[in-house]
């Protein structure tokens, strides 16, 4: 969709496969769980980007101000100064994030929220 070159490979094996998404990187790992119907704000970070892969369930990502409908596998990268947003669907979404760079909690900017937070 947009932003840097972290991405994943697949590999092969007997048995089946696995897909790896980072190697020798220092990077923070998270799945997001979001419920029905509602949204992360809408947010940038300064000290670090992120990969986003759906892992099931269904939205819309606002990257850049551009909107993506997704569903299980596809995936994004989001450079570090880009606004962005995860809304899911009418069964929720679960996305594996992968942050790179400076990672901290309060290294976020928020523009929207419907939760009060800004």
């Amino acid at each position: 969709m947009s932003g840097t070159d972290l991405d994943f490979f697949q590999v092969d094996r007997p048995w089946g496969n696995f897909k790896q998404f980072t190697h020798n990187l220092s990077s923070t790992v998270k799945i997001l769980a979001v419920k029905p119907g509602a949204e992360l704000s809408l947010q940038s970070h300064e000290k670090r980007e992120e990969f986003w892969y759906v892992i099931s369930g269904s939205g819309v990502m606002d990257i850049g101000g551009i909107k993506y409908d997704v569903k299980e596998g596809d995936k994004a990268n989001i450079l570090a100064g880009s606004k962005h947003r995860l809304s899911a669907g009418a069964d929720g979404i679960k996305v594996l994030e992968i942050a790179t760079g400076d990672f901290e909690e309060d290294d976020e900017t928020r523009y929207e929220d419907k939760y009060g937070r800004v």
